[in-house]
């Protein structure tokens, strides 16, 4: 996945940050670890869920002990056998594999640089809601649980929106794919407490490495967020669930242990996805590659744009960015309710039971997907994609739309209160974009630009009555 040139740039810059301490004179490094221990005084008093000592544990501590680890030795030595390499040869494998995946987590970098940058930068783009969230049900989580944030994945920006708005009770730990590992955004994700992820590796010892590595970390009570989509939607729909993490997670979970593990279904949704057309020539049969100065160009002429319309007062931010915080499910009641202890099943019918969860977090994350102005306008708008609609039409259209969605257990986000306020907003939008044209007073799709208008309809598909529509 080509990384987005503005993500590129902020991320310099929180790494610049991040390597400035690590630059200090000596001196200066001491002020600096007064400033991180005076961070973690403050936000221990102010967090609903403490910090973990496994996450405030030295990176160092953390690698020789997932190098010691008997199942990681055992997996070791069976790659030795079966391989022909050397013990020496593999214990490098096994070290390297321990550098790559674990964090470092800095809690100065976190609260005060990166919370600060993701809020501005966040705030800068959309109007940021949090909309729906089960206060009661959240607020009842034993706070000695290890809770994992399950989110659909929408955008790049999901990290530093969930990120901003969840950093008021909990430090997130990410998993991040490859395409991070990148200097200097490497030493600033670590930093951040996220760790990585080769996506599809077939590497048994690798495997084994990153699962023990998760399996301590959810043990230890390290908050985690995960996609279970394992990528971008590139047509706006959810996506079947990848199993791989939740897999690692539950294989090693005792329903009698003193920490429970509690999954908090999160639903993200933007008016604009700000790379919705690079996801959604993924869709074509023969994709044409986009070459780096392609990438640049495009993003500088966006850039331009946004820059220019700062300087004439003619700037519109993307419209709304919505986060919904769903009721958490506990996995000590799934294994009681279901009669399961996930540690001594076989390997096949693991997989299923453990499938049946990925399937409900699937369910339970879509349920509280926001419904945005611009989704609910571009549903109604293609369901006859050649017909002209009056505005009266379209607003009566579109009111119907949001009782629908209602109706059907979704969360309709209307700003202000107002609903012909929210039509407006989501009509704006689509019209500054050219999605939707205006002739004689009347409103129509823009022919060229459905499959745009499918990707935003597509987000609360499987929430309307309506059917969905389609988006190749």
């Amino acid at each position: 996945m080509t990384l987005p040139l503005w993500l590129f740039v902020l991320l310099v810059v929180l790494a610049a940050l991040a390597a400035l301490q690590w630059l200090l004179l000596p001196g200066l490094r001491w002020v600096v670890r007064r400033s991180v221990r005076r961070v973690l005084d403050e936000i221990q008093l102010r967090l609903a869920i403490e910090l973990p000592p496994f996450k405030l544990t030295r990176r160092r501590a953390l690698i020789d002990r997932l190098e010691s680890d008997p199942r990681v030795l055992a997996a070791a030595e069976q790659h030795a056998q079966s391989s022909g390499e050397t013990t020496d040869r593999v214990a490098r494998r096994v070290h390297e594999y321990a550098q790559e995946i674990v964090p470092a987590f800095n809690a100065y970098v976190y609260f005060r640089v990166g919370y600060w940058l993701a809020k501005t930068f966040a705030r800068s783009i959309y109007r940021v809601r949090l909309g729906h969230a089960d206060q009661q049900a959240l607020a009842a989580i034993n706070p000695k649980s290890t809770v994992v944030f399950v989110m659909n994945h929408r955008s790049n920006m999901d990290y530093v929106l969930v990120s901003f708005l969840a950093a008021e009770k909990v430090a997130l730990s990410y998993a991040v794919g490859e395409w991070a590992r990148v200097w200097p955004l490497q030493g600033l994700i670590r930093a951040m407490g996220a760790y990585f992820v080769r996506r599809n590796s077939g590497d048994a010892l690798y495997r084994m490495v990153l699962q023990r590595y998760v399996q301590m970390a959810t043990e230890g009570g390290v908050p985690q967020a995960m996609y279970p989509e394992g990528g971008l939607s590139v047509d706006g729909r959810l996506r079947e669930p990848r199993l791989g993490l939740l897999d690692y997670m539950l294989k090693g979970f005792s329903p009698d242990a003193e920490r429970d593990l509690v999954f908090i279904p999160v639903g993200i949704n933007y008016d604009r996805v700000i790379e919705d057309r690079s996801l959604l020539r993924k869709l074509d049969a023969t994709p044409a590659p986009a070459s780096l100065w392609h990438t640049l160009g495009v993003t500088t002429r966006f850039v331009a744009r946004q820059a220019l319309g700062m300087l004439t007062g003619q700037r519109y931010r993307f419209g709304y960015a919505c986060v919904n915080f769903g009721r958490p499910i506990s996995m000590r009641d799934w294994a009681r309710d279901e009669r399961i202890d996930f540690r001594t099943l076989p390997d096949e019918a693991r997989r299923a039971a453990v499938a049946q969860v990925g399937r409900r977090l699937m369910d339970a994350i879509g349920s509280v997907v926001p419904v945005l102005p611009v989704p609910l306008v571009a549903q109604v708008l293609l369901r006859e994609p050649r017909r002209s609609l009056s505005p009266l039409e379209l607003k009566a259209a579109v009111h119907a739309a949001m009782l629908a969605v209602e109706r059907a257990g979704g969360h309709v986000y209307v700003p202000r209160g107002d609903r012909d306020y929210a039509i407006d907003v989501g009509l704006r939008m689509l019209a500054l974009r050219r999605l939707v044209l205006e002739e004689d007073g009347l409103l129509r799709p823009n022919p060229g630009e459905t499959r745009v208008l499918a990707y935003y309809a597509n987000s609360i598909s499987h929430l309307s009555a309506v059917d969905g529509v389609l988006s190749s």
